[in-house]
């Protein structure tokens, strides 16, 4: 499984959570305390927002650790909403389209987790998407798929309730294939307003998840594991919840799926 960590607040330097901390981002993708695996070493990503809408994306396929330019601009550039990734391949080739994050639009997207026997549903949830979205999909993944099957189902006007509809769409359609629905999704997104985050699972608990103060009042964070131990504020999240976190505060509300209408194939 893959970690992730956002941030919201005042323009930190990206190295200030990415590279610098003992139990870093970079830390975590050659040893992870609290995921399957340890080492997280096919590709990364991070996405984060400046003077415009849209979000600067910058994604590669070396292990974090070893990319001499990530340090470097992590080192310089500064941000008070970003997005950063490193992944554990559970599906999809190691190349540049399959790293996290994704974006579409004004929106940024990424994942920990899988939708289980993929590759039976991958036709079915692919064709329900629409064709202006459907050409938005450059990469193999099930969180691009998912990401795409959101913006769908209403993200822009209601992002809670278009996680919802994209996880029953993904449960609807196991069922149809004669599956035991088996959906892992802790997730962060973003439209450079706010920090949305679910943790949700169909079996037991989801993949981890944690939100914490940054510095004080200088920010907050939603990330997969804490970058710093000796901090106290970490909460869990709990499993089936839905997060919104704004310059103002932060709200934790239950989750779950929800029924999905079939998506219309116009474009």
């Amino acid at each position: 499984m893959c970690r992730w960590a956002a941030y919201l607040g005042e323009p930190v330097f990206l190295e200030d959570i990415v590279t610098a901390p003992r139990h870093s981002l970079i830390a975590q993708s050659h040893h992870a305390l609290e995921a399957k695996t340890a080492t997280n070493g096919d590709g990364f990503g991070i996405a984060w927002y400046g003077a415009r809408p849209e979000p600067g994306l910058y994604r590669d396929v070396l292990p974090a650790w070893s990319d001499c330019n990530l340090k470097s601009l992590c080192r310089q550039i500064s941000s008070g909403l970003f997005l950063a990734h490193v992944r554990a391949a559970t599906g999809g080739n190691t190349n540049r389209d399959n790293c996290h994050p994704f974006v579409c639009g004004r929106w940024s997207f990424m994942h920990n987790g899988q939708i289980g026997g993929f590759e039976r549903l991958r036709r079915a949830l692919e064709r329900s998407l629409p064709d202006t979205l459907y050409g938005a999909r450059h990469g193999a993944t099930d969180s691009e798929l998912f990401f795409l099957m959101m913006l769908a189902h209403g993200l822009d006007a209601d992002p809670q309730g278009a996680v919802a509809r994209a996880a029953g769409q993904v449960i609807d359609a196991s069922t149809r294939a004669g599956l035991d629905p088996a959906l892992k999704l802790t997730a962060a997104f973003s439209d450079g307003e706010a920090l949305y985050a679910v943790r949700f699972s169909t079996h037991e608990r989801a993949p981890t998840l944690y939100a914490g103060s940054f510095r004080g009042a200088v920010g907050r964070c939603l990330v997969s594991e804490p970058f710093d131990r000796e901090e106290p504020n970490w909460q869990p999240v709990p499993t089936d919840s839905f997060v919104v976190m704004t310059r103002g505060g932060v709200s934790i509300r239950p989750f779950q799926p929800a029924h999905a209408e079939p998506l219309a194939l116009a474009g």
